[in-house]
């Protein structure tokens, strides 16, 4: 299986004083825009997903709901999982994809929690990864389990919105 972790887009900043509660944060409209811009370079890749699952926030909703658009996925096909999470254990979510039978799974969450999903994944004893914000990793599952992941890629967003 080919696992690959997205960041949420930009999101209305915290300190801003229309700010929703954290749940509801959402995509501000160049959040919007480069996230777009990234999923239609990420589309050149020609990407075949099998399933794709978001945190329920709303940021990493709205992330994928625009990845879905540009890959060709159907928005009502996409999984909400509360192991994607900002602060929830990446064990968690090791487990639950160990049970999908999928060749290539997209999931949008949060940072810190996408960097320590890489090291999950792939068996590192600290993170060593800082993902930005609609920045793209590729990881492959040998046999399906943590610590048994390559990974194959990290792009951040000003290199995904290059790709033609």
């Amino acid at each position: 299986m080919i696992l690959y972790l997205v960041r949420h887009g930009i999101a209305i900043d915290r300190e801003d004083p229309d700010c929703p509660p954290e749940t509801e944060r959402y995509l501000t409209r160049d959040g919007i825009k480069k996230t777009r811009e990234v999923a239609k370079g990420i589309r050149e890749l020609k990407l075949e997903i099998s399933l794709m699952i978001t945190s329920p926030y709303v940021r990493a909703t709205q992330t994928a709901e625009i990845f879905a658009e540009a890959l060709g996925y159907s928005r009502e096909k996409i999984r909400h999982s509360p192991a994607l999470r900002p602060g929830s254990n990446p064990a968690e979510f090791m487990k639950e994809i160990a049970h999908v039978k999928a060749d290539a799974v997209m999931c949008f969450g949060h940072a810190p929690h996408m960097d320590q999903l890489i090291v999950a994944a792939v068996g590192a004893r600290g993170v060593f990864t800082a993902m930005k914000k609609a920045g793209v990793a590729a990881l492959e599952f040998e046999s399906g389990g943590a610590g048994k992941a390559t990974l194959l890629w990290i792009l951040t967003p000003r290199i995904a919105r290059q790709i033609e």
